[in-house]
């Protein structure tokens, strides 16, 4: 919430320092009432939407923080072609809402005055999709961008349009009214604003910016008329809300109440690829609290939703349960940007399915999810032997803690425990399976919806099978304990296990664990977990594109791991500070046997011996234990390596200078004649 908090009184000091608003050079205040003749049936909304022409807003986009340079190279292309074939085009919707509340936005959409076929034309490798709102997608750079037109909107809401048409108020321009009313066919009005990069100017028509200054979701149109053209925008509007941390404007909240069940209407597909955005992309504990206040969990999780329906009864915070807990962990491994695939978030339900249903004992837990952390059997024993003593209560998922098991009574019982949560996949694609497991909670009757398709529960249940088959053989090559997103993205099967194990093994852990050290004969390498308070830093990246940033990148943390032939072992780490100051001290140790290893160092190298030289002294002429000794050399060690490295600091500085020095010494002329 911290991070909401800030965003939001970051947003609002932006627009207090916003000196000059420039409105529309529009005299009058001209109020005419919006969609007056599309649903009789709705007089009430009728007369209270009018057209306010004083809301309208054009706003200096660099007075709230937001510059040309912070759209990535792909998007930036497809608008400057455009831009200079005379076509109009913007960055509308999230990505602009996400700019102002710095965020990086999970993609940039554009618009144009193109029409589509026109935009085709313009780039090599561009397809039209879709049939009921056709788009652009412009592969570009090695992405993808979606270009939508200004025309395509209006083809497909020719009623609205000529109702729009008719109460076009007078002295409004014609570019203002092609942005007003595409406009009034978004879903809400934080996601109706447009960017014009060219002007460096944000055009709000909905007062969009007002809302997003007091994080409110509210719709464009009246709700009710909106959810009920759009069922979807219900779903789409509690993941904005949940990602975003947003209050609900009580029209829309009470038209969600009442039009929820509208929602099944959905097919399928379209379910998945929604809850895929909830639940993948940083945000699925909060948004699982929005469905489950607005009474939509149990449409499409009912089992789950049962479940914490009966832990709010026996007085648990939910906050507690082991449920929000699994979600709550992997909310702080995944984001926009670094998103998981469906595989992963169906596969922690049916895992927490699987316990539910059939308890299992604490040590069977730890076991099931290190080894699949580890990628290997005994390594996973080792560690869970070492770590599952800390008592962490779930009920009813843990049944127990019992420390004596042997080696082939946990194989036994693991291998159970991954064949029961390859069953609960089955309760989330198959609608008797599911009537089955409701019977624990006494429901006789479910809405029977189900969406997860056969293709994603196999994958899935093929996450377990290597805990099924054989599991005491089972053994994977792993580099490092970094997270590769992309594989993650891709849905590795390996890397989706990783992740699983990883999020399991922080929720048995009751959180205490901060980070993953692999300790090995090598220097101490330390993974840290991705801190959402860097996101004022990756916006400061992110206006200057070009700019390189001096910081250790996640492919050298990760090249600094790969070290073979050392035992690794995880331990826990204690606290986020210690991790901190311990990633420092590991890089300055990094850098400093790196540097020893270079020729033009000898002379340095050959004072190290003189520590084996004191070791020995020590150990036969005083009476301290070898430990002791083991101290102090250990820090004279360190304090050698600093002050060699403060050498070599010192050594590439002057080296620096005295090519800057060189460099302007000579003729202007010189880099045109340099080979």
């Amino acid at each position: 919430m911290a991070i909401i908090f800030r965003a939001k009184s970051c947003f609002a000091s932006r627009l207090r320092n916003l000196t000059t608003l420039q409105r529309f050079n529009h005299s009058l205040i001209e109020q005419t009432p919006l969609y007056p003749r599309m649903i009789s049936s709705d007089s009430k909304d009728q007369q209270s939407t009018v057209i306010d022409i004083s809301k309208w807003k054009k706003i200096n986009a660099s007075a709230v923080g937001i510059k040309r340079s912070m759209i990535p190279p792909s998007p930036w292309l497809v608008l400057k072609i455009l831009h200079n074939k005379g076509f109009e085009a913007y960055l509308v919707g999230g990505c602009v809402r996400d700019l102002l509340l710095n965020r990086i936005p999970k993609d940039f959409d554009v618009i144009t005055t193109a029409k589509l076929k026109q935009v085709k034309k313009q780039f090599h490798r561009c397809e039209i999709v879709g049939r009921r709102f056709p788009i652009c997608r412009v592969h570009v750079k090695g992405s993808v961008v979606e270009v939508s037109s200004f025309e395509t909107v209006a083809q497909h809401n020719e009623g609205k349009e000529e109702v729009l048409i008719s109460q076009k108020p007078s002295g409004c321009n014609g570019r203002d009214f092609i942005r007003w009313r595409n406009s009034m066919h978004r879903d809400f009005t934080i996601n109706s604003l447009f960017f014009d990069p060219f002007m460096n100017q944000i055009f709000d028509y909905a007062n969009g910016m007002a809302d997003l200054s007091f994080l409110k979701l509210r719709t464009v149109i009246p709700a009710r008329l909106s959810f009920q053209e759009d069922c979807a925008r219900i779903l789409r509007g509690l993941r904005i809300a949940g990602r975003l941390g947003l209050s609900i404007s009580k029209d829309t909240e009470s038209a969600i109440r009442k039009l929820s069940s509208s929602v099944k209407s959905l097919d399928k597909a379209r379910i998945m690829m929604e809850l895929n955005y909830m639940l993948s992309y940083g945000a699925a504990e909060s948004t699982i609290y929005l469905l489950q206040r607005f009474n939509l969990l149990e449409l499409f999780l009912p089992f789950h939703a049962a479940y914490l329906s009966q832990q709010a009864g026996e007085t648990f915070s939910l906050g507690s349960v082991m449920l929000m807990k699994l979600f709550f962990n992997l909310d702080t491994l995944v984001s926009c940007d670094r998103p998981c695939t469906s595989s992963l978030w169906v596969g922690l339900l049916a895992f927490h399915q699987a316990l539910v249903t059939n308890p299992q004992d604490a040590l069977v837990s730890w076991v099931f999810a290190s080894v699949l952390y580890h990628g290997k059997w005994k390594d996973g024993v080792e560690f869970a032997r070492e770590n599952a003593k800390m008592q962490v209560k779930f009920a009813p998922e843990i049944s127990g803690f019992s420390e004596f098991k042997s080696d082939e009574e946990l194989a036994e019982e693991v291998s159970h425990l991954a064949s029961l949560v390859q069953d609960s996949v089955d309760a989330l694609m198959d609608t008797d399976t599911l009537a089955q497991s409701m019977s624990r909670f006494g429901v006789t009757s479910s809405s029977g919806l189900v969406f997860v398709s056969k293709k994603i529960a196999n994958d899935v249940a093929q996450l377990f099978n290597v805990l099924v088959d054989d599991v005491e053989s089972y053994k994977t090559e792993r580099e490092s304990f970094m997270i590769d997103y992309y594989l993650l993205g891709k849905g590795n099967q390996h890397e989706t296990r990783f992740v699983l194990g990883k999020v399991i093994l922080e929720t048995l852990s009751g959180g205490l664990t901060k980070g993953v050290e692999v300790a090995e004969d090598g220097p101490k390498v330390i993974e840290e977990k991705h801190d959402s308070k860097l996101s004022d830093l990756v916006k400061d990246y992110m206006v200057e594109w070009k700019e390189e940033i001096p910081v250790l990148s996640p492919l050298d943390h990760e090249h600094s791991q790969k070290k073979t032939g050392n035992k690794r072992k995880l331990v826990m780490t204690k606290s986020f500070y210690e991790e901190k100051v311990a990633t420092k001290e590991d890089v300055l140790k990094n850098k400093s046997e790196a540097v020893a290893k270079k020729p033009q160092k000898i002379l340095k190298i050959t004072q190290l011996p003189e520590l084996e030289k004191k070791k020995h002294h020590l150990s036969e002429n005083s009476g301290t234990s070898n430990l002791s000794i083991e101290g102090k050399v250990n820090h004279e060690e360190k304090k050698d390596c600093r002050l060699l490295l403060q050498e070599v600091v010192k050594d590439k500085t002057e080296n620096l200078k005295q090519m800057i020095k060189e460099k302007t010494d000579r003729p202007s002329l010189y880099n045109l004649f340099r080979r």
